[in-house]
């Protein structure tokens, strides 16, 4: 994913946490909870102390925040040349949310993220048949609650935006105030220490610290952001201004989210840390080593090296193929960082790498879901 940030002024961007983009993330924590291991506490004890009304409502709603984010998490961004600061209380951002007119907030609650139209734009489901026809088949897609749900937006747009804002009041008031008391004031330091970077040492700094995952390149026009899916935004929209917001969220690993719909302020929603997984492979290396095990050879040669330290000549014999052959299939799994060489005497010896192959599940399921 490429962000095009030339001619961006430094003091438009922000950084900034968001309690709205915070209740999302939580809730979707809560609603696929197989995303966030490291939470598994926390949405074991939530969802057993909801009330089974509010609880039943999200279930409804869940839409929104499931497998996928909806843009009104972060409805700050949807003003032309506005600030791009979220609110400092979750009342503060669902107002911002209540000021968008229906078109864009229906636009935005039906689209995907991550479908291959985000990037166009075009006119709302609202006024627009084919969209809406659209936005329905995307609902429909993903079960009838969802396509039950998209209905009643179009039917009803006021109503239902009515009925969403007394939902996210109704999680605040059951757990999300103490959980924002709780990460607010960590959320708001390192939104400054950020920014403080930013200052002093300049955006390619500023990104290391966002996030392994992005980065500038050598022009200082681009932002690239380690994702699987291919697309391009920009933070010098004519019709928005220029602007780019970065908000974190302690709730949010492994996902590193990106709103750059056209019309709106991009917004990159990064979560603070990752504890238990530090430095996770790029997405490029992720598939240079599962290509590197798919070869029935060389996940036999593995066999052998997982177990102890073995010589080109060794496993040619014990393979019954050509020391030449062997090699071949040692530098493309050295290439991929699965094996280590060290030499003995006059022998080079061959040994996997246990550390990155026990860390392969994760850093896949970390890929996809980033």
């Amino acid at each position: 994913m490429v962000l095009d940030i030339a001619g961006l002024p430094p003091e438009r961007i922000v950084f900034s946490p968001s309690p709205l983009a915070e209740l999302s993330t939580a809730l979707h924590a809560l609603a696929e909870p197989g995303h966030h291991p490291g939470l598994h506490g926390w949405t074991t004890a939530t969802a057993a102390a909801l009330k089974q009304d509010l609880a039943d409502r999200l279930h409804e709603a869940d839409f929104l925040w499931g497998p996928t984010f909806s843009d009104i998490s972060t409805p700050f961004a949807a003003f032309p040349y506005g600030e791009g600061r979220p609110g400092e209380t979750l009342a503060e951002d669902l107002d911002t949310l209540d000021r968008l007119d229906d078109e864009v907030y229906v636009n935005a609650a039906l689209e995907i993220s991550c479908a291959s139209r985000y990037c166009m734009g075009g006119p709302s489901p609202l006024v627009d048949a084919t969209a809406r026809e659209e936005a329905l088949e995307r609902a429909a897609a993903r079960g009838p609650r969802q396509l039950q749900f998209a209905r009643r937006l179009l039917a009803d747009p006021p109503g239902v935006r009515a009925w969403i804002r007394r939902l996210f009041e109704d999680c605040e008031q059951a757990f999300f105030a103490d959980v924002w008391q709780r990460v607010r004031v960590e959320l708001a330091a390192d939104a400054r220490h950020k920014s403080e970077v930013l200052r002093r040492k300049g955006l390619r700094e500023a990104l290391a610290e966002v996030s392994p995952a992005m980065s500038l390149d050598e022009t200082g026009t681009r932002i690239h952001i380690d994702k699987l899916n291919s697309s391009r935004g920009t933070a010098m929209d004519p019709e928005v201004g220029p602007g780019l917001t970065f908000v974190p969220s302690s709730f949010g690993w492994p996902h590193l989210m990106v709103l750059h719909a056209p019309g709106w302020r991009p917004v990159v929603h990064y979560p603070l840390a990752a504890p238990e997984l530090p430095g996770p492979a790029s997405v490029e290396l992720l598939v240079r080593r599962m290509e590197a095990l798919a070869h029935p050879m060389r996940m036999r040669i593995c066999r052998n090296l997982a177990r102890a330290p073995f010589t080109t000549g060794e496993l040619a014999s014990a393979h019954g193929i050509s020391a030449p052959e062997v090699s071949r299939h040692i530098a493309v799994m050295k290439k991929a960082g699965l094996i280590t060489t060290r030499r003995r005497g006059r022998y080079v010896m061959h040994q996997l790498n246990l550390t990155v192959v026990a860390r392969l599940g994760s850093d896949f399921l970390e890929g996809v879901l980033r």
